[in-house]
């Protein structure tokens, strides 16, 4: 069935009128960062917000070609220490079985909730992580940005050159 734009857009007015009224929303902030080749090509970004103590990674992509080469744990790193610096320790994602439950977990996501039945053999996990603010990692990470100021995301050489603080809101 095809919704209608009409009521959709009242049920939406609504329901944002009163989450407006019951919740501090303006503190909502976005957050994002990209990885670019030295021409400004996007080959990967991570795009998602902070409120609070919360950082909600929304989404993560690397270009095909470009995978399997550090970029995408560069990129969640990377978002990870910026929401740091806005003072946030929970870190929260959705992820489909299809996409990369494996890999966040390798980041140090655990598994929260898994619901099942959206299609034969395909799951939704919700994933979370904390940090204590006092974190080596989350230490380490920031000492490594604020000595390098760079990263090669392959390590082939200049074509690759990324610069942390471009595209970076």
């Amino acid at each position: 069935d095809d919704v209608p734009a009409r009521q959709a857009g009242v049920v939406d007015e609504g329901l944002g009128a009163a989450n407006q009224a019951a919740a501090p929303l303006h503190q909502v902030q976005a957050l994002s960062c990209f990885v670019r080749q030295a021409d400004g090509t996007v080959i990967g970004g991570a795009v998602g917000r902070t409120w609070g103590l919360c950082c909600e990674l929304q989404q993560l992509w690397v270009e095909p070609a470009q995978r399997r080469h550090g970029i995408g744990a560069l990129l969640v790193n990377r978002f990870e220490q910026h929401a740091v610096s806005r003072g946030c320790s929970v870190f929260y994602l959705d992820t489909f079985s299809f996409q990369a439950p494996a890999f966040y977990r390798a980041l140090g996501y655990q598994p929260l909730l898994t619901i099942e039945g959206f299609a034969p053999g395909i799951a939704k996990h919700m994933m979370l992580k904390r940090l204590a603010v006092s974190d080596d990692r989350v230490t380490d990470i920031h000492r490594f940005w604020e000595q390098t100021g760079s990263f090669y995301a392959t390590g082939q050489g200049d074509d690759n050159l990324v610069d942390p603080f471009i595209g970076l809101s």
